[in-house]
């Protein structure tokens, strides 16, 4: 925060956020927010599916069991590792494009859309789903069975249970779910450091450049106030996070 707002010299200087309005910044921001909130949008429809079976499942059912334990494993699974184990599936020599290829004579890789946005919420999803997993199994299993077996003794159908009870109680949690879902997605760096070589799609990858790059020096407070944009991002992002999450453990007690 200290360093938005000084120069080289350390001086005082509004000219770092001046930068924000650029170009480079802005389209760096509508990357970040299209990329966490895509991810986030498709990791919060698949992972409360995938949540609603496993939570559907008995509780000593090893088939739970284990998908909510690989969850956990995947959820925290990114960086180096993530993006080569995509770059060996699907990328120009990846196992699964020359499997295709040889199949049904279609090229995956294509002109190189894995190293690019599309890419990029290709492979975010596949920590976003799982994470979504993680965080959202917990309001399902905060369903009260005497919930259903009430609405039912009023002759409410199954759809009707859903739709005035169920959904109801569980939109304060997805929806929280989801905004941590594009605040995990908004401050991700190391697997699209990997992944992205050419240009700066998104803000983390931005702050890179203006940090390391020896073409352009003396742009670490540039850096400084784009990592301070981030952090307004985020903050607004989880206080709304922490509104839902308090009406969510309202009836979760």
């Amino acid at each position: 925060m200290l360093g938005a707002f000084q120069d080289e010299a350390g001086a005082l200087t509004f000219g770092n956020l001046d930068a924000l309005t650029s170009d480079a910044a802005l389209t760096a921001l509508k990357g970040s927010l299209i990329l966490s909130a895509s991810t986030a949008v498709i990791g919060a429809v698949l992972g409360a599916l995938l949540a609603y079976l496993v939570v559907s499942m008995p509780e000593s059912s090893l088939l739970r069991r284990t998908t909510l334990a690989v969850s956990g494993v995947l959820a925290q699974f990114g960086g180096v590792v993530l993006a080569f184990a995509w770059i060996a599936t699907i990328g120009p020599v990846g196992v699964i494009t020359k499997a295709v290829d040889a199949m049904v004579g279609v090229n995956l890789y294509g002109s190189g859309w894995l190293f690019g946005l599309p890419g990029l919420v290709v492979v975010y999803c596949y920590f976003q789903i799982p994470l979504m997993v993680i965080v959202f199994a917990p309001a399902f299993e905060g369903l009260r069975p005497q919930w259903r077996e009430a609405a039912t003794n009023l002759g409410a159908s199954t759809w009707d249970y859903w739709r005035h009870v169920a959904i109801p109680l569980l939109t304060p949690a997805f929806l929280g779910a989801t905004l941590l879902l594009f605040a995990n997605a908004f401050a991700a760096y190391a697997t699209a450091a990997v992944l992205v070589s050419q240009g700066q799609p998104i803000v983390p990858l931005l702050i890179r450049q203006a940090i390391t790059s020896e073409v352009l020096l003396g742009q670490a407070n540039v850096g400084f106030a784009l990592a301070l944009e981030m952090i307004v991002v985020v903050t607004i992002v989880m206080v709304a996070y922490n509104v839902l999450l308090k009406r969510t453990s309202r009836w979760m007690r």
